[in-house]
């Protein structure tokens, strides 16, 4: 007898709609040859959703939604699950020893933002037409082919660039994180002074040849300035453990079928 390549997920009794997992599939990475993956993932994350849904209404209690940000509001499931974590959960609050001991074990990490001086050479496309951004990514090799490794060149290559900066040879000028697209910008910071991308770069733009004429980096900050920082991130640690542990003691204790909690 076939069993079923997705079963159902039953909580305590309460079946969980495959259309449910399905779309909660969505939000889960997976490689593009497993989907399967994906899918357990969003099981698994319904199914720790139905315990402690299952545990706020067992306690009586009621959730009351909240503005998350504008425009965005909690829904009633979240809102009573946030009622409930914060009635089990108990957080000892964060020392002024133990900020000071994660700072202190490497200092070098809390850094100021870095600025890069940027040029780039723009070959437009739209993405979603395969013809156009074949053609676009054709002409930008061509261009790369013919650049020479120096700053000169490279601005009198930048006529043929399709962005306005090829009046400045296109220059950038400086540059910080979040000033650009991510695909453009993960693609910088892997330069290094002087070096241009060794291959076009895909963004919605277009095809990118990106030059980091130079970097300054950031500067290391003080303790006083970045300790609300670290101190936030101590508190969101200590509050993922023991939100964790208290969803392991409600697992114990509960019939699930078709998902596993654990990792995956």
């Amino acid at each position: 007898m076939n069993m079923a390549l997705f079963p159902e997920v039953v909580v305590n009794g309460e079946t969980i709609p495959s259309a449910a997992i399905a779309a909660e599939a969505q939000n889960h990475s997976a490689p593009k040859d497993k989907p399967g993956i994906a899918w357990r993932k969003a099981a698994q994350a319904l199914a720790i959703r139905a315990l402690l849904l299952q545990e706020a209404r067992a306690r009586g209690l009621t959730g009351d939604p909240e503005e998350l940000s504008p425009g965005r509001v909690e829904t009633e499931d979240e809102a009573l699950i946030r009622a409930l974590l914060d009635e089990a959960l108990t957080i000892a609050p964060v020392t002024d020893a133990e900020v000071q001991a994660e700072w202190a074990k490497d200092p070098d990490r809390f850094r100021s933002a870095p600025l890069w001086d940027v040029s780039h050479i723009l070959c437009a496309c739209d993405p979603r037409d395969a013809e156009e951004t074949a053609m676009a990514e054709a002409r930008a090799k061509d261009v790369l082919a013919r650049l020479g490794g120096d700053a000169k060149g490279f601005a009198l290559a930048a006529r043929e660039s399709d962005c306005g900066s090829k009046a400045q040879g296109g220059h950038l000028g400086q540059l910080g994180p979040g000033d650009t697209v991510p695909e453009f910008e993960a693609a910088l910071r892997g330069l290094s002074d002087g070096q241009t991308t060794l291959a076009p770069i895909l963004s919605r733009h277009g095809w990118h040849i990106i030059r980091l004429n130079a970097i300054a980096p950031g500067q290391v900050l003080p303790y006083e300035a970045v300790r609300p920082k670290i101190a936030q991130a101590l508190e969101k640690a200590a509050w993922a453990r023991a939100s964790r542990v208290f969803i392991e003691g409600l697992a114990k204790d509960a019939q699930i079928t078709g998902a596993s909690l654990a990792p995956i």
